[in-house]
């Protein structure tokens, strides 16, 4: 059972707009290495995890990365709310505007769709966990690239504070994964 509250982590407030910046940022709401893929790969690797730790932190993990959702997806939002088709074509992100206007569109900052096919639940527990590491490692990559284009603080708070949890996660998921491993020694 979850609970929700009705507010994210820290807060989002973006006070300039930005959609080629917006963009961007979209690529971790539902890009390959994002935030939708981690929620829903951890919250399908649960199922073939043996440790009730394992279970618990992949759910715990997974419903985190439900709530990084949320605060992308506002990022993207504020950085578009009330721009129009000339904004949008002026930043160069013309092409997103036709197909979603200012609607926040599961994709990669290239365009490309979400895809099942980002997801990895192999079955073996410590295959998935060190998948989930790897996962961790290319979401805190693709925050700093996000870091070195954008120059808004407004968002680039928030983005540093979502690189820091990737970094927290790779780390539980390395203690899991040493759990694990001296279990079959």
């Amino acid at each position: 059972m979850f609970i929700f509250t009705k507010m994210t982590q820290i807060p989002v407030k973006i006070n300039n707009k930005n959609p080629r910046l917006a963009s961007y940022i979209l690529s971790q709401y539902g890009g390959p290495d994002g935030e939708l893929g981690a929620s829903l790969r951890y919250l399908s690797q649960r199922f073939a995890q043996t440790d009730k730790s394992g279970i618990a932190l992949l759910t715990d993990i997974g419903t985190e990365e439900l709530s990084h959702l949320e605060m992308v997806g506002s990022i993207v939002t504020q950085l578009t709310k009330g721009e129009g088709a000339r904004s949008f074509d002026k930043y160069g992100v013309g092409d997103y505007y036709i197909d979603h206007a200012n609607g926040v569109y599961p994709a990669s900052a290239a365009g490309v769709p979400f895809t099942a096919a980002y997801l990895q639940s192999k079955g073996d527990p410590i295959a998935d966990i060190m998948e989930d590491m790897a996962a961790e490692q290319k979401a805190r990559a693709t925050y700093d690239a996000i870091l070195r284009m954008s120059d808004d603080p407004d968002v680039t708070n928030v983005i540093r504070y979502l690189r820091e949890r990737e970094v927290v996660h790779f780390q539980r998921f390395g203690e899991l994964l040493n759990k694990l491993q001296s279990k079959i020694k």
